[in-house]
């Protein structure tokens, strides 16, 4: 009788014993995969990081380049010209561009606090940037349906002085469709 209960508690231990070594296996294969997805992760955020610097880096880069234009085109024309800005905003996970006009310190929404065709001039300037930053590099020309169509008669020598330097400047050739005698430039072709 105590033969039986040798052999079986003996059969129970190595069951036992297969069971822990089994579990052994499990518990070192779990601690090498949580080891990977550590890793994993500590170099997808090392990623992210560098992702969001570059991304960082060529937003200022396309910044300098659209709001140095835009606000040249502004200083050309008017007297007390804004300053356009370009921010930057992580909305959503994306990432919003809000343009702005400054003066003084002060920041303006362009569509609702300027006015005598600040509006034209940007927008205008906005297109040519476009046209100037897009790769590749598309043919250099602008057409225009009444881009100027709220600039006060005081700046429009101004702007079509901007315009002819511009294109000779930049190689570019500007098609505008208008009803102001001023803004006639180049060669004019009437319907």
């Amino acid at each position: 009788m105590k033969m039986v209960r040798l052999e079986e508690i003996q059969s129970k231990f190595v069951i036992a014993h297969a069971h822990y070594r089994s579990a052994g296996i499990e518990v070192h294969e779990s601690k090498q995969k949580l080891e990977k997805a550590e890793s994993d992760y500590t170099n997808s955020e090392e990623a992210r990081q560098i992702v969001q610097l570059v991304s960082q880096s060529v937003q200022q880069m396309v910044h300098n380049r659209i709001a140095s234009l835009v606000s040249r085109c502004m200083e050309t024309v008017f007297d007390e010209p804004y300053e356009f800005r370009i921010d930057f905003e992580r909305k959503r996970g994306r990432t919003e561009a809000k343009l702005t006009f400054e003066r003084d310190g002060s920041r303006v929404d362009p569509m609702t606090a300027s006015g005598g065709g600040v509006v034209d001039v940007a927008s205008f300037a906005l297109r040519l940037a476009c046209l100037m930053l897009a790769r590749p590099q598309l043919r250099r020309l602008i057409v225009m349906d009444e881009p100027f169509r709220f600039l006060s008669v005081d700046y429009r020598q101004r702007v079509k002085d901007m315009m002819d330097s511009l294109a000779k400047e930049m190689g570019i050739q500007f098609v505008l469709v208008t009803h102001m005698d001023d803004l006639r430039i180049g060669k004019v072709i009437e319907v």
